[in-house]
């Protein structure tokens, strides 16, 4: 298992717009099992390459038992019907806020043979299929916020030991 390390809010790759995959060799699969891997672990429910330092459009998810990955996705659909839900981030540890979210979610993208998948889900999968698509936009869950919020939360995260400092 690679587990790899993670890049906290602060690191200029988080607020990085990602590079699509062009390339489907051993390196992407290389990078899908660590990104899974890298997801296993209790209390983990998605992991975005930029999170690990790669800015590439991959992410993995683990909800409910539903493991798996997207590359170069895209969201399709989204509910009208959306709902505020406890978001966190493993960038941004220790800090949880209600986020407004599509209760329903889907993504479509391509696995590591370049063949076309989709993923759908309620709830805490469809917040993982938008979350973790933020990310390789270069969104945080903190830019989601309502200012109230945001501005609590920035304040929280710069007084925190991991906050990436230059």
């Amino acid at each position: 298992m690679a587990m790899r390390e993670l890049r906290y809010f602060g690191d200029p790759i988080l607020k990085s717009v990602c590079d699509p995959v062009t390339v489907f060799d051993e390196k992407l699969e290389a990078l899908v099992r660590d990104l899974v891997d890298s997801v296993k672990p209790a209390g983990r429910a998605g992991l975005a390459a930029p999170q690990i330092g790669v800015g590439l459009r991959v992410f993995s998810y683990d909800v409910a038992g539903l493991t798996g990955y997207v590359i170069n996705p895209e969201i399709v659909e989204l509910s009208e019907e959306t709902h505020e839900i406890s978001e966190g981030c493993l960038s941004v540890p220790e800090l949880w806020f209600p986020t407004r979210r599509a209760k329903h979610a889907k993504v479509r993208g391509v696995d590591v043979h370049n063949e076309p998948i989709e993923v759908e889900g309620e709830d805490v999968l469809a917040q993982c299929l938008q979350h973790e698509t933020d990310h390789l936009d270069g969104v945080l869950y903190l830019d989601r916020l309502t200012a109230e919020r945001k501005k609590s939360a920035l304040r929280e995260a710069r007084e925190k030991d991991w906050f990436w400092k230059r």
